[in-house]
């Protein structure tokens, strides 16, 4: 097998990925975090055997057995470790220790996007290698994460707003979501138990995630302790959160309405059924009753501005029927 390189950005669970193919295939995973090697951590230190030198390589690597190497953050190393990883790669050895048969070398690192510790991969050596680029899947990831353990609450969330569960790394120093992020939240909380408070909840949250989706896993948490639901609030049984205590719950499930909508309606007109119809016009109904109460976050919900954006008939329908709502927010109001 010729050796793999996977690109990602940070915790979408490159490692993990890699631990788990090892463990399909039968093999010891041993990982090397390319950051903190020195070039001797490789090729190992010389010895004097019957009168000539011979380097040794360390036991963690100079195995009678196959198994699986793997070589995290490989392009954040110094270009002599990477020359270290030359022969490794390409002749699957170092100095006079070859890699028993079987074995497989998988590199894996960040993009220089990604605002991580990153350095040019030499030509040689990505020539060297097959690379694969990475990309996160909630479906993938739900599916991991019922079969290990996260949180219910980390799951329900995520299940709602899956757009929240990985954002690009930001440019200044701030954590930020992703698939990791949120497994240190689930730990957190099950740490926890029953006993969790708002105050832990929101320290656990603004420590791990972006904090805008920390803000709404806060009020999400708040929502589901309170009588203010969607799901309520569509069928009719309940009204908008109103209270200025609730700003943030009102926000929040006005969020998640924007998400329900983007998700029931076409984008295509012509394709649109009876039940579809009710429900746009239940939703320009509760869009109404929302900008009663406030109008900003109205606005916000059928805003241009969001990266995905609703059907054009139907913000056609909006402005003929509440045509304040699509003016730009900062204009001037008459």
């Amino acid at each position: 097998m010729r050796p793999v390189f996977i690109w990602g950005p940070p915790g979408i669970g490159k490692s993990s990925i890699v631990e788990q193919f090892a463990g399909e295939v039968g093999l010891d995973c041993v990982s090397l975090l390319g950051s903190q090697l020195a070039p001797e951590d490789l090729i190992g230190v010389p010895q004097i055997v019957d009168g000539k030198s011979r380097f040794c390589p360390p036991v963690s690597i100079a195995r009678d057995e196959p198994y699986c190497l793997f070589l995290d953050e490989l392009n954040a190393c110094s270009h002599e470790v990477q020359k270290a990883f030359y022969s490794l790669i390409h002749e699957r050895r170092i100095g006079e220790y070859r890699l028993p048969q079987g074995s497989i070398v998988i590199g894996a690192g960040n993009r220089a996007q990604d605002s991580a510790i990153v350095k040019p991969l030499s030509s040689a050596l990505i020539n060297r290698m097959v690379h694969v680029h990475l990309r996160v899947s909630f479906r993938e990831w739900m599916e991991w994460a019922e079969a290990n353990n996260i949180h219910s609450l980390v799951l329900d969330y995520v299940k709602l707003r899956t757009d929240h569960l990985w954002t690009q790394p930001p440019k200044h120093e701030e954590p930020f979501s992703t698939p990791r992020a949120w497994h240190m939240v689930s730990d957190a909380l099950h740490s926890y138990g029953d006993n969790l408070t708002d105050e832990q909840l929101e320290t656990v949250a603004y420590g791990c995630l972006s904090p805008h989706h920390a803000g709404q896993f806060k009020a999400f948490h708040k929502q589901l302790r309170s009588r203010y639901q969607l799901e309520a609030i569509l069928k009719g049984d309940s009204r908008w959160p109103h209270k200025p205590e609730d700003r943030d719950v009102l926000y929040f499930v006005a969020q998640s309405f924007r998400a329900r909508v983007l998700r029931e309606l076409p984008q295509d007109r012509s394709v649109i059924t009876d039940q579809q119809k009710q429900f746009a016009h239940l939703a320009k109904g509760l869009l109404k009753d929302l900008a009663e109460i406030s109008f900003e976050i109205a606005q916000i919900v059928v805003s241009s501005e969001e990266q995905e954006t609703l059907p054009d008939w139907f913000v056609v329908e909006i402005v003929r029927d509440l045509p304040r709502l699509v003016e730009k927010r900062d204009a001037p109001q008459k």
